[in-house]
């Protein structure tokens, strides 16, 4: 029952704010069901279109989340932060909230870099290098046919990160007040990005094998979606890998619902085997693969397939957001792949993830702790007395980070009763473990 200045100028943008700062005041709370349109509009003595204009201003910052037939709802993540990288925390708190890679390839890496550096020709690497080599480029090929997808050196485009190449893409190829599916939990950076640019993100329930496609067809009908954006391969945050039959179906519905996908292969370098959803679509499939994850958190290099009718677009809009990769990176990301190195680098770390992750599994239980002994974070699944933010909270009180599951539910998804795990952040084994012997006595309180 907001209290409006009807003399105000534009009264949707009053309304719009003082909703905003109710819910962010505790007034209203996340997963509330706010009332219809119509029946706010005769309670308020405005127009409907007033009502609709604020809500929709809100739901374009991510605030609210509304569907056909099921009415507008307070996102459940407002009250979160959606950045993924832990802020500064007590050096004696535990890190098991950021995802990266372990520190074994670094030694590999630094080899490299000393080898360029003492190059002649390195002190080209600290001018504007506005268009890769064409043997970059090759490079980046090899990389995704590794990863499972084949495309072509004309395709290719280079960012700092897969955040970076993921801002691009909505900025170059969506509308403000268009629509893009994702998984109900996914990564917070697509919901960072798309509140900024003004998208709206339409929640599709997972099952066994990810994406639930029959719910995904039926909100394309329904909601006239503009893009899907998956996560096939160790899906952030559930580790939920899509089999070959669900890749066919996602793409099968994109290009029957003419829906641009963005396919986020940040994690397919460490399963491979799988083909690429992309390569079930024409010209409509973007994918992209980033090092961070897999090789150093610091090697800030992904590389994104693009079609051609797309490629003028995502070039000028990255070229936009930083001008141009950082030579350096691009040169030793493209050495540490030609090379083959690479691959050593990336069998190290799942040598030592499994370590860690049988370490995980001696103090709980593998039924509720989700994921492979080679993913770097695992979903833990909780006691139904605790929300993934209350036991976030809590195991900060302990000196331990980890990350509820409000920080990726999307919209007015019922965030799982669930954390996300990083299991290579903490810097050793032995506060590794000091870490879950944390988890496990909170579990069994």
């Amino acid at each position: 029952m907001p209290k409006i200045d009807k003399n105000s100028k534009s009264i949707y943008q009053t309304l719009a704010k003082q909703l905003e700062q109710d819910i962010a005041n505790g007034v209203v709370k996340p997963g509330t069901k706010l009332p219809p349109q119509r029946e706010l509009a005769y309670f308020l003595d405005l127009n409907v279109s007033t009502i609709s204009k604020a809500f929709k201003l809100l739901e374009l910052k991510g605030i609210l989340s509304a569907t056909v037939g099921n009415g507008t709802f307070v996102s459940y993540d407002t009250h979160t932060n959606g950045r993924l990288v832990s802020e500064k925390i007590d050096e004696k708190v535990i890190d098991m909230g950021a995802t990266v890679p372990g520190s074994s390839g670094n030694e590999i890496l630094m080899q490299m870099l000393k080898e360029i550096i003492n190059e002649p020709q390195s002190v080209n690497l600290f001018g504007y290098q506005t268009e890769p080599m064409q043997w970059q480029k090759e490079v980046a090929v090899s990389l995704l046919s590794y990863c499972g997808h084949k495309t072509e050196c004309e395709q290719i485009l280079f960012a700092s990160g897969g955040q970076n190449s993921l801002s691009a893409v909505l900025a170059a190829l969506f509308k403000r007040g268009e629509k893009i599916a994702v998984d109900d939990h996914t990564y917070p950076g697509i919901k960072t990005a798309t509140a900024m640019l003004g998208i709206q993100l339409i929640p599709i329930p997972q099952n066994d094998k990810g994406m639930d496609t029959d719910v995904l067809e039926m909100m394309c009908k329904q909601e006239n979606i503009n893009g899907i954006y998956i996560i096939p391969t160790c899906h952030n945050p559930t580790t939920i890998t899509m089999p070959q039959a669900q890749r066919m179906e996602v793409a099968r519905i994109a290009e029957q619902y003419d829906c641009i996908l963005i396919e986020d292969g940040t994690y397919q370098l460490i399963e491979t085997g799988m083909t690429a959803v992309c390569d079930y679509i024409k010209n409509r499939g973007i994918y992209i693969s980033t090092l961070s994850k897999v090789i150093a958190p610091g090697l800030r290099v992904a590389y994104i397939s693009v079609p051609p009718i797309y490629k003028t677009a995502v070039s000028n809009a990255l070229y936009s957001l930083n001008v141009s990769i950082v030579p350096l990176m691009a040169e030793l990301s493209a050495r540490i792949i030609a090379s083959g190195q690479f691959e050593t680098i990336i069998k190290n770390h799942k040598v030592n993830t499994a370590i860690r992750n049988s370490i995980l599994e001696k103090w709980i239980p593998k039924e509720i702790c989700i994921g492979k002994e080679t993913d770097i974070f695992r979903w833990l699944l909780l006691p139904e007395n605790f929300t993934g933010k209350a036991f976030e909270d809590i195991a900060l009180t302990k000196d331990l980070q980890v990350y509820g599951a409000e920080k990726f539910s999307v919209g007015k998804t019922l965030p799982a009763h669930a954390v996300r795990l990083s299991i290579c952040a903490p810097k050793d084994l032995e506060q590794f473990e000091r870490g879950v012997k944390i988890l496990a006595e909170l579990i069994q309180s």
